[in-house]
């Protein structure tokens, strides 16, 4: 009798231990977001040339 519950014992010690916490790793991909920044530079402004008026007058009526 001895004999069958250590063969009991051992069948039971062998059950639990293939359903142990097994640690599995996760592949964690990173994503690297680059962010450019554009600068987008003002037109040249020509300082020697002349002033030209903007405002348009209506002729009198």
């Amino acid at each position: 009798m001895k004999k069958v519950f250590a063969i009991f014992a051992i069948a039971g010690l062998i059950a639990t231990a293939s359903c142990g916490n097994k640690t599995t790793e996760e592949t964690v991909e990173e994503t690297v977001v680059v962010e450019e920044t554009v600068v987008e530079e003002a037109p040249a402004v020509d300082t020697a040339a002349a002033a030209v008026d903007t405002t348009v007058v209506a002729p009198a009526q």
